[in-house]
């Protein structure tokens, strides 16, 4: 019988019944025949027996035990185990909630960039939107800009060359006939012009418009400045476009003086020789001068010298001298005086008094009046005529009309068109020429 994994106390009594069991069998063996050893074997066997029992019953107790034992050690393990998985659980939650919060703050990101995406597309659809609206508007304006750069083209081409070959050229835009025709040598200096004839030449005369340009400027810069021969065959006249001389710093002018001005040069004898020249190109009519600032002054000149066959002068930004003296015999012409309120080179109130009494020149409405006189108009009888729209620079009608209604010499009109924002050079463009070749070509 082994006895190894009982507790000590029952393997103590195991082994006392052992050793009972074999006393009371060596004594049954030594003394058979003797009773009061075999009551005592009998009494022996029956604590054997007994002690058996109480074995057997402590063997129960020890299985039921064992049995316990191992019911709390599996529910040890159960709940070691339970307790491990609780931990793994809890920190797999804490995983977990470790990685929804970072999915959270992930999230929360890409919906703030999303954010900032759909802000930046919104801009760039606005930005785009912009860029079609431009688009339409180059659609709408490329074949302006496109003539643009054509028209600047020419104008480059027009650029070429001397002041009267880029006039010849310019001139023959319009569709005349253009020469050039040289003259003044004898009257104080060599220079050229452009005589424009209708094409093809109308039977019979044909008026004579003499275009002056003004200090500095030639005959190029005339005819850019109020293109007068745009209209030669529609209008059925002759143009010409003379140059003045030019003085040491190469700026071509003219002298509308005698004795004291520009310079000494005789610009009416030249200009009258020019005049006379170009008549034999053609059957020359009525002659009209027209002048921008000292090409105004110098117009003033040719009608107080009585060039023939002179009609009408219009003067543009230009004036006469104080000095009347040698104008006082002038036959009476038309006259049209154009003048700004806002010229400072030429001031439409005339001249300070600082000046030298030579220079001093009369102001716009002083030279109304004057050749209204000569005209023999009744200064009273003046009326505001009709406002014009001819400075492209200033909103609405800024030119004011003034003339003389009554007993003005026959066919004589005196004109004067004022401008109360207008300056020395006025935005004009093809309406100012349009009315100003009205004007001249009614004085018959």
């Amino acid at each position: 019988m082994k006895l190894t994994g009982l507790p000590s106390v029952l393997r103590n009594l195991v082994f006392v019944a052992a050793c009972l069991a074999l006393a009371a069998t060596l004594s049954a063996c030594a003394s058979e025949g003797h009773d009061a050893t075999s009551e005592k074997v009998l009494a022996l066997e029956a604590k054997l027996h007994s002690l058996e029992e109480s074995l057997e019953a402590v063997q129960e107790e020890n299985t039921s035990l064992q049995g316990e034992l191992a019911a709390l050690r599996q529910e040890q393990a159960d709940y070691i185990q339970a307790q491990e998985a609780a931990e793994t659980a809890q920190e797999h939650e804490e995983e977990v909630a470790e990685f929804e919060e970072g999915q959270e703050q992930q999230l929360a990101a890409l919906e703030e960039g999303q954010a900032r995406d759909d802000r930046r597309f919104d801009g760039l659809d606005s930005r785009l939107q912009e860029l079609e609206e431009v688009a339409a508007q180059l659609e709408l304006v490329l074949p302006a800009i496109e003539k643009w750069f054509t028209d600047m083209d020419e104008r480059v081409k027009l650029l070429e060359g001397t002041g009267i070959e880029r006039t010849l050229r310019l001139a023959s835009e319009g569709g005349g006939q253009a020469q050039v025709i040289n003259y003044g040598a004898a009257y104080g200096g060599a220079r050229s012009a452009v005589l424009v004839l209708p094409d093809p030449l109308p039977e019979g005369e044909i008026p004579l418009i003499v275009s002056l340009h003004g200090f500095g400027g030639d005959s190029f810069s005339q005819a850019s400045y109020v293109p007068l021969h745009k209209r030669v065959n529609r209008d059925g006249f002759a143009l010409l476009l003379p140059n003045g001389v030019e003085n040491a710093e190469g700026q071509r002018f003219w002298n509308p003086s005698d004795g004291f001005g520009k310079a000494d040069q005789d610009d009416v004898g030249a200009l009258t020789a020019l005049v006379q020249e170009a008549s034999g190109e053609f059957d020359m009519g009525l002659v009209y001068f027209f002048g921008y600032s000292n090409g105004g002054f110098m117009s003033y000149w040719m009608a107080c010298q009585g060039l023939p066959a002179l009609r009408a002068v219009a003067s543009l930004a230009g004036t006469s001298y104080m000095d009347d003296d040698t104008c006082k015999d002038a036959p009476p012409v038309s006259v049209l005086h154009i003048h700004g309120k806002q010229d400072r080179v030429v001031r439409f109130h005339g001249s300070e008094e600082s000046q030298e009494p030579g220079a001093r020149y009369a102001g716009a409405k002083e030279m109304y009046y004057r050749w209204g006189e000569r005209a023999d108009c009744d200064p009273n009888s003046q009326e505001q005529g009709e406002d014009l729209d001819l400075d492209a620079s200033i909103a609405g009608k800024e030119t004011f009309t003034y003339r003389f209604t009554e007993r003005c010499a026959d066919g004589i009109t005196v004109e004067l068109w004022s401008s109360d924002e207008g300056g020395h050079a006025p935005g004009y463009g093809d309406a100012f020429a349009d009315a100003l070749l009205e004007w001249l070509l009614a004085q018959e």
